[in-house]
C-alpha cells in the first residue's frame, strides 16, 4: 500500500488590483445622492485652497475631510489600486534626491548637522498629491458619468452671456467620459487576443525589434478601427435619442445636502486659511 502525498502548493502570486476610474462603486449613501455639479465645485474649491496654501494643516483637515466622506460613501478598501513595485522605486528615490538638498530645520547626529527641509518639501508634496488623488478618486467613484455632463451645463450657464459654447463643450465632455471606459475595455480584449496569437521566435535582435513595430502598427491600426466603429454606432444612438442636446439636458439641481456639503467645505478652507495664516509659523 503506498500513500499519495498531497499536491505540493508553489507559491502563491499576489492578485493585482487595477485602477478603477469612471465606474461608480455600487450603492446608495448621502455622497452618492448628491448632485454632479456640488462634487465638481468642491474639487475645484479645495484645488485652490491646496494651491495658494499647500501647508500641513491645510492638507490635515482636506485629508480628513475626504476620509469623513469615504466613509459616508461606503467605499470598500477593494476600490484601492495595488502599487507597482516601480512606483515605490521612483518615490523612494525621489525621496533621496529631495532629502540631499538639506534645509531646515536641522538636527544634530553624533555633533553632525543634518538638514530636514528637503525630505519634508518631498513628504509634503506627496501627501499633497495624494489627496488630490483620492478627491478625484471619491468623486469618480460616486458619480454616474452621465450626470457630469449636465452639471456642467448647469455650472457654466452665466459664460452664455460670453458667447461661449457651453452646452457643445458639455456634451464633448459627457461623450469623451462615456466612450473612455468602453475603449478601455476593447483595448484590452485587442490586447489580449494579440498576445494568444501564435509568434515566431525571431532570431536576431533586427528581427525581434521588427516584430515589436509591427505588432505596435497592427495594434494602432486594430485600435483606429475599433474607436471609429464604437463612435459611429454612437452616433447613431444619439440620433436615435434626440441629437447631442440630451446629453447635457438634466433636471437635477442643488438640494438642501448639497448646500450643506458646500458649507462644510467652506468651514474647513476658512479654518485651514486661519490657521495657516495666524500660525504661519508651523513647518
Amino acid at each position: 500500500m503506498t500513500a499519495t502525498s498531497a499536491p505540493s502548493r508553489g507559491p502563491t502570486r499576489r492578485t493585482t488590483r487595477p485602477v478603477v476610474l469612471l465606474v461608480p462603486v455600487p450603492g446608495t449613501s448621502t455622497i452618492h445622492d448628491l448632485w454632479a455639479g456640488t462634487k465638481l465645485v468642491v474639487v475645484f474649491g479645495v484645488s485652490v485652497l491646496l494651491t495658494f496654501y499647500p501647508g500641513w494643516v491645510t492638507i490635515g483637515l482636506v485629508a480628513a475631510l475626504v476620509l469623513a466622506a469615504a466613509r459616508l460613501a461606503r467605499i470598500p478598501r477593494g476600490v484601492l489600486p495595488s502599487m507597482p513595485r516601480w512606483l515605490w522605486v521612483v518615490i523612494a528615490l525621489g525621496g533621496i534626491t529631495a532629502a540631499l538638498a538639506g534645509g531646515r530645520p536641522k538636527v544634530s547626529i553624533w555633533g553632525l548637522e543634518v538638514g530636514l527641509g528637503g525630505g519634508l518639501n518631498f513628504l509634503r508634496i506627496t501627501a499633497l498629491s495624494v489627496v488630490l488623488l483620492a478627491l478625484g478618486a471619491m468623486v469618480s467613484w460616486t458619480t454616474n458619468v452621465a450626470e457630469i455632463g449636465p452639471a456642467l451645463a448647469t455650472l457654466g450657464r452665466p459664460f452664455k452671456l460670453l458667447r461661449i459654447p457651453v452646452d457643445e463643450w458639455a456634451a464633448a465632455l459627457a461623450l469623451a467620459l462615456r466612450a473612455f471606459p468602453m475603449l478601455m475595455d476593447e483595448f484590452q480584449v485587442l490586447y489580449a487576443a494579440r498576445r494568444l496569437r501564435p509568434k515566431r521566435i525571431p532570431r536576431s535582435r533586427k528581427a525581434r525589434r521588427r516584430r515589436h513595430a509591427l505588432e505596435l502598427i497592427d495594434l494602432l491600426a486594430a485600435a483606429i478601427t475599433v474607436t471609429l466603429r464604437r463612435a459611429d454606432e454612437m452616433g447613431d444612438a444619439i440620433t436615435a435619442r434626440g441629437g447631442t442636446g440630451q446629453l447635457s439636458a438634466n433636471p437635477a439641481r442643488p438640494r438642501l445636502a448639497d448646500w450643506v456639503t458646500i458649507a462644510i467645505t467652506i468651514a474647513v478652507s476658512a479654518l485651514a486659511v486661519v490657521i495657516e495664516t495666524v500660525f504661519h509659523t508651523i513647518p
